[in-house]
């Protein structure tokens, strides 16, 4: 029986010594392939220490890189040592190519190190489903594999590692032109909402944000609205040709409400026709001929609802991190925080909500978007005479506080005031009839902690028949 060739990992060593001869015989070869290229690509162990010796003495100016003066800085380095030294390095240079293609050296070598790190995720995933530790069940491992995958899909679009301040400050001044290319108006994403885009400079690229409410107040209305306004804008600006778009496809993930629940408030929000009328289907014919027209408008919107009930953080990220790869979406909302199982059983409530919340965060550093999740308050603040909601009144609150680059409380007294009112005829019912006339229609969204600025409340307008939040109307002009 033929014994089975012996497989080696993916490398080669001749395009790597290609690469560093075309860099020796013409420096500036070294910025064609610096953003495809580093260190850690090279299978050679030496050959990544010359790259990163070559790659410090270019962003430094330290010196000219010749064999000569690359060796008077690696004098010391053992592996050059053993090869040669200066020698090693003159034959670098003389079997560089005469007219070298460098980024496509460069190409090469990055292909390869992705797929080496193919086959080390691949093994580790063999060994730990052989050894099956009791710290991590299936679903720890495909949680753990799924983010590895991601990684090396991130990075095989020539990503990260350490930040210099360098290139942290060229990534503030694209955010600025990016919001100068919009107007001047916002940087991060927008939520429809003008003040609030306004305060926030919309919402920003790795920042978790919290939007709580008690029951009634219109928080999942309000996430709902932000989601529609986010995905709109976005295939407005797409088919402007915008070279930002304001907007991006967003994931809901919908941990209470069915999907379909979700859509016909949507539709209620788009068409003005109340929920329950789409509900039990009593339309008029004007309304029906909306209802279609605006399910035809509305069918290719950039939003995907995930409705699975009891998902994990970990389930959550590895969903994310798909719908990231091939949706590119720019917003996850989360309806609600309370309802996300954390991955592990912790001994209090308190330890669960601590795990979501940091993965939440971790999520959307490691996706580099926003995450808004809504969150419910405790029922401290009905008990109130001011029933305004402040920090301390989050459910769980240390962990929540702490994690969210962003808190907002949505508001509404008229519903508080509805369910207060006085024996009829009475000088108090008159009072109360007087604060119901200000407040209908009225909500508040409080910002109560913002990592990057103020905090101050919103004024909105609340249709409560269509679901809908929007702009006061001086708003809503100035947007125009």
């Amino acid at each position: 029986m033929e014994q089975e060739a012996y497989r080696h990992v993916p490398y080669d060593v001749e395009v790597e010594q290609a690469l560093l001869g075309a860099i020796l015989v013409d420096n500036q070869a070294l910025e064609r392939v610096a953003s495809l290229l580093k260190s850690e690509h090279f299978y050679d162990p030496l050959h990544a220490r010359i790259f990163e010796t070559m790659s410090i003495a270019v962003e430094r100016g330290s010196f000219v890189l010749t064999p000569l003066t690359l060796h008077a800085a690696m004098k010391a380095d053992p592996g050059l040592i053993e090869l040669g030294g200066t020698a090693y390095l003159a034959g670098l240079a003389q079997a560089a190519p005469t007219m070298p293609n460098v980024r496509d050296f460069a190409r090469i070598l990055h292909d390869l190190a992705v797929r080496r790190s193919l086959i080390r995720i691949g093994e580790d995933i063999v060994n730990t489903a052989y050894e099956a530790p009791t710290e991590k069940g299936p679903q720890v491992q495909i949680a753990e594999a799924e983010k590895a995958l991601y990684a090396v899909s991130e990075t095989s679009k020539y990503g990260e590692g350490p930040l210099d301040f360098h290139e942290a400050l060229r990534r503030t001044v694209e955010s600025a032109e990016k919001a100068q290319a919009r107007g001047g108006r916002i940087s991060g994403i927008t939520t429809g909402f003008t003040e609030i885009d306004m305060v926030l400079g919309g919402l920003q690229p790795s920042d978790l944000l919290i939007l709580a409410g008690r029951p009634g107040m219109g928080k999942t209305a309000l996430g709902t609205n932000m989601a529609f306004n986010t995905a709109r804008a976005y295939v407005r600006d797409m088919e402007a040709g915008a070279q930002y778009p304001s907007g991006g496809p967003v994931l809901f993930f919908s941990l209470e409400m069915a999907a379909q629940q979700l859509s016909a408030r949507i539709l209620s929000e788009q068409t003005e026709i109340e929920g329950w009328k789409i509900r039990n289907g009593r339309f008029a014919e004007t309304e029906w001929e909306k209802f279609v027209l605006a399910m035809q408008d509305l069918s290719s919107l950039p939003l995907f609802i995930d409705d699975t009930g009891g998902i994990s953080i970990a389930q959550i990220a590895a969903r994310a991190r798909r719908l990231k790869r091939e949706k590119n979406i720019g917003l996850i909302i989360i309806d609600y925080l309370q309802l996300v199982e954390p991955s592990r059983r912790a001994e209090n409530r308190v330890q669960e909500i601590t795990e979501v919340t940091k993965g939440l965060k971790a999520l959307a550093k490691e996706l580099n978007i926003p995450i808004l999740a809504l969150s419910q308050l405790s029922r401290g603040v009905d008990a109130r005479d001011d029933k305004r909601p402040v920090l301390s009144d989050l459910r769980e609150s240390g962990s929540i506080e702490q994690d969210a680059d962003v808190v907002m409380f949505v508001y509404r007294e008229e519903y508080y005031l509805k369910s207060r009112e006085p024996e009829a005829g009475s000088a108090d019912h008159a009072k109360w009839m007087d604060k119901l006339d200000k407040a209908t229609n009225k909500a508040e969204v409080l910002i109560e902690k913002h990592r990057h600025g103020q905090t101050r409340s919103i004024e909105l307008v609340f249709e409560g028949n269509f679901t809908r939040f929007s702009n006061k109307a001086e708003d809503s002009y100035a947007a125009r």
